[in-house]
């Protein structure tokens, strides 16, 4: 709608259409003041603004009441169409049909959500809303929100300690880390990686700030240890190809390693001490709150992963 110009409509009242409208049908000031609850010199006062507006006399007083002239008998058929769709719209119920629906929503998150969260869900929309399409763009808890408001993305997931007052967060499911290997080259005595066969092996490290050291390492320091991160990198995605030719442990949230672990046949083991857990939440702009589309699609992402870990 770029080409609308916005002064040619300076002059003209919009509502001194309904006037317009009222005069059309009654051809009476009188009654057309009555049909719009106004006096008869206000309806007088807004004729006289039309006129100008659109330079014409548009009724003209004969004996058979106020007589459109052929210039408005001809805006008469754009007017009464536009009043009658503009009410339409103004009082019809929104409603969104995902079966029917063709629509594009852009989504903000992690390589490592998108991984482990978009095969499923693209797989139910293929099912039920075969029209939605769906762009991921590489979104953290820095830049998810700021890309909200610019309306870069319409919906942001992952962990997000804040909620600005304009914005609405919904939590999804809850994980916390455990280490990923080969079990063909990492030697494991149980089921579950010791304290010394997990520091024993090199590690590779996810690091969004690209360091060699990261919240394990941390955690680790406190109990007077340490381990050797040989690699680090900022993608969930390099690490699995690396692990399957080489003995080294990474250290991954569960929604990840259950990914590499059906897709690679990597190994997945409880970490030998205690880490945090987290919850990943989806993250709207308040103002989206009516949108039944995005509405629809929170609740199908509710349904598809919430209130479980994804392990």
């Amino acid at each position: 709608m770029d080409n609308i110009n916005e002064s040619d409509f300076r002059r003209l009242d919009l509502n001194l259409l309904l006037v317009f409208h009222a005069l059309l049908h009654e051809r009476s000031v009188t009654r057309a003041a009555q049909r719009l609850f106004i006096g008869q010199p206000a309806l007088s006062g807004a004729l006289k603004r039309l006129r100008a507006a659109l330079g014409d006399e548009l009724f003209v007083r004969t004996s058979h009441g106020m007589t459109p002239t052929p210039r408005a008998l001809a805006l008469a058929r754009v007017i009464e169409p536009l009043l009658l769709s503009l009410q339409q719209a103004l009082h019809a119920k929104p409603v969104f049909d995902p079966a029917k629906a063709e629509r594009v929503f852009r989504i903000g998150l992690s390589d490592a959500l998108e991984v482990a969260l978009m095969p499923q869900l693209m797989q139910r929309l293929a099912v039920e809303a075969p029209g939605v399409r769906l762009i991921a763009r590489a979104a953290d808890r820095v830049s998810a929100p700021g890309m909200l408001d610019a309306a870069e993305i319409e919906l942001a997931v992952g962990v997000f300690t804040d909620c600005a007052t304009w914005h609405r967060q919904r939590a999804l499911f809850d994980w916390h880390f455990v280490c990923v290997y080969n079990p063909a080259l990492v030697k494991v005595r149980g089921k579950r990686v010791t304290l010394k066969e997990y520091l024993r092996h090199p590690h590779l490290l996810t690091s969004f700030s690209a360091d060699l050291s990261g919240l394990v390492d941390e955690l680790l320091r406190e109990q007077g240890l340490a381990r050797q991160v040989v690699f680090s990198s900022r993608n969930f995605a390099t690490n699995p190809f690396i692990v399957r030719q080489m003995a080294a442990i990474t250290t991954v949230p569960t929604f990840a390693a259950a990914t590499w672990r059906d897709a690679l046949g990597l190994a997945v083991s409880p970490l030998p001490f205690d880490t945090p857990s987290y919850a990943v939440s989806l993250l709207w702009a308040a103002a989206h709150d009516a949108d039944l589309g995005l509405q629809w699609l929170l609740s199908l992402m509710d349904e598809v992963f919430g209130g479980k870990p994804v392990r």
